[in-house]
């Protein structure tokens, strides 16, 4: 019994250890970002080992492909579960959160920020991190030039922004964007599975065409008109944070064009393939 109580007690005081670790530096809040970003990059770890574990038991197509190709696909799986979190919390911060509104709340709009949307940020700097790992490791495979490029901008970005607390409603109005990325997974996962002809490509291509068009094309004119209106805050911020608000939207907007225009021509294409089948 006393040796019971002996390790009773030193599992306790072990508990108690643990706990005042977490509590005083894990979600400290000086620690709140890094702890933030090491749970992306764990996340995206875990997300690539499940995407690759449900694959290779439910999914025939997944077994007959190259190792290169299984990365491209399980990474593509990491890709998808990061934009369906980070952009419902996009959406939460920009359209129904109070902290950006102009109704709710006094001060400057630009130096605004909360623990839960550095949170969000830093769990997505740590999947950019993972992602630009993986880029630069199997490069181009995975992505050229262009994804080094917009995957750069955005980290800088969205670092700077959960580090300091500025322009955190212009990170996630661009962050919105990423409602695209499941979509144009699933036209690879498609096409890699010998679907191209199928009805569901083509209804997907529809659904990249209207969700590229809302989420990068309009919603950044909106933001554009955003900063406009509040200019006068936007240039509270500190230089370097002014810069990144004039510079890396209209990057990124640029980018998102040339992409759009590849996406109609390819609609395009599809749809005359599928009239002249018809």
């Amino acid at each position: 019994m006393a040796m019971s109580t002996e390790t009773a007690m030193a599992i306790k005081s072990y508990q108690n250890q643990a706990e005042a670790l977490v509590k005083n530096y894990l979600l400290a809040d000086p620690f709140i970002p890094y702890t933030s970003v090491l749970g992306g990059i764990f996340a995206c770890k875990v997300a690539y080992d499940l995407t690759q574990l449900i694959s290779t038991f439910y999914i025939k197509t997944y077994n007959g492909l190259t190792k290169i190709q299984r990365i491209e696909w399980n990474n593509r799986g990491m890709s998808t579960i990061h934009a369906v979190f980070i952009t419902a919390m996009s959406l939460y911060f920009v359209f129904w959160s109070d902290l950006f509104s102009d109704h709710q709340h006094t001060g400057i709009v630009t130096l605004r920020s909360s623990q839960f949307s550095i949170v969000g940020l830093g769990v997505s700097v740590g999947y950019f991190f993972a992602d630009l790992g993986m880029i630069f490791l199997y490069y181009p495979t995975l992505g050229g030039k262009e994804y080094v490029i917009h995957h750069s901008l955005s980290t800088i970005a969205v670092a700077y922004s959960m580090l300091s607390g500025e322009m955190q409603l212009y990170t996630y109005m661009c962050l919105i964007s990423e409602v695209t990325t499941p979509e144009i997974n699933m036209r690879w996962y498609l096409d890699t599975a010998g679907h191209k002809r199928s009805a569901a490509y083509l209804i997907n291509g529809l659904a990249i065409f209207l969700a590229w068009l809302m989420a990068r094309i309009l919603l950044f004119l909106y933001m554009f008109h955003h900063i406009y209106l509040h200019y006068d805050q936007v240039i509270q911020m500190s230089l370097f944070g002014c810069f990144l608000v004039f510079l890396v939207p209209a990057v990124l907007f640029i980018m998102n064009l040339m992409w759009f225009g590849k996406i109609i021509k390819g609609l395009k294409k599809t749809l005359a393939k599928r009239q002249i089948e018809g």
